[in-house]
């Protein structure tokens, strides 16, 4: 908060900005944090008119810039639009740090809702509209990995080759690094993913955290836009497939391991209208043309890399490195990884 004003936000100069980069802006703006945490920060703007905006910065926290990388989401968000997968309009993006202490860009406001749990998805959408927002969600994904990366400025985002050898040794490495205690079943499916790791369908655009709640969906149901890019390359398609598979819990599923759920709250996918995992991975096939047989790789090598993750999480916590924590809440982010490497187990050991 550098002029007390909203924290993350120096008022004044990013109004500056807003001014000479935003034309018809009409001060005063106002901001509102709707993202916090460690991951980027994103903050609603209102200007005098009513206007809204959406403005982007790295956590505060200092963390690897290369996690955090403004220059890198901006630019990708900027190459899909007018594509067939809607992103937010684009405003600009700031790479003087002087303005705001870190790089920053600001998208247009996209209206319609996040969904981010059944209750809202009940309240928001009628079944209708839920039945409509399975399917756009899986034929926004097929739209994105039809996408030739380097038909829209994006061929050298990443390698395009070895995606899920390199993420197996970048997460089995984290794991190694951030782990409290033993858990063979971690290293176990580390070394069967190892052994099967499936020729790669194709390079694509990988956006990496493909998920309902990372969308904006109109009243009706459409996806109006994808939300949060920083973890996008390039790489296996299967591999977002098979993340959105993990994260899901269609009506008729058994629930997504605890760690997709910590809140407590009942998934949105769980609402009637909705579909169920395999659902997804047939629609998936009809609007791609790819061959999602071996499907059950890649949904035990989300759960796999979910287990990693969340070891780091729970290590940190244990370390007091993120604040004091009830007990019992410590207790429950070890039983979601041990769930989530369970439920990676269970996928691979489907492998024909």
């Amino acid at each position: 908060m550098a002029d007390g004003g909203t924290t993350g936000i120096d008022e004044a100069r990013v109004g500056a900005w807003y001014a000479q980069h935003a034309p018809g802006t009409v001060p005063p703006l106002t901001f509102r944090m709707i993202a916090g945490g460690h991951s980027n920060l994103t903050y609603e703007v209102v200007d005098g008119a009513g206007a809204r905006t959406v403005f982007r910065r790295p956590p505060l926290s200092h963390a690897l810039a290369s996690a955090h990388d403004m220059g890198r989401e901006h630019r990708i968000i900027a190459a899909l639009q007018g594509s067939a997968v809607p992103v937010p309009p684009v405003v600009g993006m700031c790479a003087d740090e002087s303005v705001n202490g870190a790089p920053f860009y600001v998208m247009r406001f996209v209206d319609g809702h996040v969904v981010r749990d059944r209750a809202a998805a009940e309240s928001l959408l009628d079944e209708a509209a839920r039945g409509r927002a399975w399917r756009s969600l899986v034929d926004t994904l097929a739209a994105l990995h039809r996408i030739d990366p380097a038909a829209v400025g994006l061929g050298d985002l990443g390698r395009h080759e070895g995606y899920i050898e390199r993420q197996l040794k970048r997460w089995y490495g984290q794991w190694n690094a951030s782990k409290t205690r033993e858990l063979a079943l971690i290293d176990d499916v580390h070394a069967g993913l190892s052994a099967r790791v499936p020729a790669q369908h194709g390079t694509s655009i990988v956006h990496g955290d493909y998920r309902l709640d990372n969308c904006i969906v109109s009243p009706g149901g459409d996806v109006a836009a994808v939300l949060d890019w920083e973890l996008c390359t390039l790489g296996d398609p299967l591999a977002d497939l098979g993340l959105l598979m993990t994260y899901w819990t269609g009506p008729g599923d058994e629930e997504a391991a605890g760690a997709l759920t910590a809140s407590g709250a009942r998934p949105a996918s769980s609402a009637p209208g909705f579909a169920d995992r395999r659902d997804l991975a047939v629609r998936y096939a009809e609007a791609s043309g790819r061959d999602v047989s071996g499907i059950d790789y890649y949904v035990s090598f989300a759960h796999w890399k979910l287990a990693c993750i969340l070891e780091g999480v729970y290590a940190r916590y244990r370390a007091g490195a993120m604040g004091t924590i009830d007990p019992s809440m410590l207790d429950g982010f070890a039983r979601q990884v041990e769930g989530l490497a369970r439920r990676a187990s269970d996928a691979l050991s489907r492998l024909p």
